[in-house]
């Protein structure tokens, strides 16, 4: 009989659980997940929201966020009498988009006209926490790579590495601000010397689940998303993450960063 099966079954009891079990632990049931998708908005949502958002009573939703704040994924804003929750960090979004891309596809069928209208909206343009993506985040990464506003430096060594599928999260892509990239986004109204006397790196990237390409994150994206906003380029959508691209949005990335927008 081989050992592993002999081996009494409190002994794994006995070894310390690993972070990534815990983390994963947390994360199976649906209703947690459900209520970090939505913050990964970026904005903080109240528990009734929440709730709704899970499809759970709001003392249920209340006892799922009370586990996820003492994991450290979520943290509690008071407002008054009022309780909101965010994402404790960027890092727990890139988290939550990274297991995206690499969950199996959903075996239910979107069944209603709601449902695809919001999938679809997801796909096209939504927020990572604080930074763009989807469709549109995309296509600003491309443009700001083609333009020379961003380098790319990619090494072909990595195990595994693969011409046709996006690189794994730090090994074999690198994006660095170029000359001219602080030149435009400095006169596009972003204070790039502020953001790199800043702790938070300046460039980062997420692959991004639905395009399975990279999106821009890090200071510098959180900063271009924030100025499409102060522009009214953006607009957010009805449910938690979606975004619109405004006519004025779409006249802006045209004139400024040549990206053609079509509905």
């Amino acid at each position: 009989m081989d050992e592993a099966m002999e081996r009494p079954a409190d002994q794994a009891t006995d070894r310390t659980e690993p972070e990534l079990a815990r983390a994963a632990r947390l994360l199976a049931s649906a209703s947690r997940a459900l209520m970090l998708k939505a913050l990964s908005d970026g904005r903080p949502l109240g528990v009734t929201v929440l709730a709704a958002e899970a499809g759970v009573s709001v003392p249920t939703a209340s006892v799922h966020l009370a586990h996820l704040a003492e994991a450290g994924l979520v943290r509690a804003e008071h407002s008054g009498r009022h309780r909101y929750f965010r994402l404790a960090s960027p890092d727990v979004a890139a988290a939550l988009e990274a297991l995206a891309v690499i969950a199996p596809p959903d075996p239910t069928p979107v069944t209603t006209l709601r449902a695809s209208s919001r999938h679809n909206a997801l796909q096209r343009s939504r927020t990572c926490y604080d930074h763009l993506a989807g469709s549109l985040g995309v296509a600003l990464m491309g443009a700001f790579v083609d333009q020379g506003l961003l380098r790319r430096e990619k090494s072909d060594s990595a195990p595994g590495s693969r011409p046709d599928q996006p690189a794994s999260y730090g090994r074999q892509t690198t994006y660095h601000l170029t000359a001219r990239g602080t030149e435009r986004f400095t006169g596009f109204g972003i204070n790039v010397d502020g953001l790199l006397q800043g702790r938070r790196p300046m460039v980062r990237y997420c692959v991004d689940w639905s395009e399975r390409r990279h999106h821009l994150a890090g200071a510098l994206g959180a900063a271009v998303a924030a100025r499409f906003f102060d522009l009214d380029w953006l607009r957010y959508g009805i449910s938690p993450r979606v975004v619109h691209l405004t006519d004025a949005g779409k006249g802006g990335v045209r004139d400024s960063f040549a990206i053609q927008i079509t509905d």
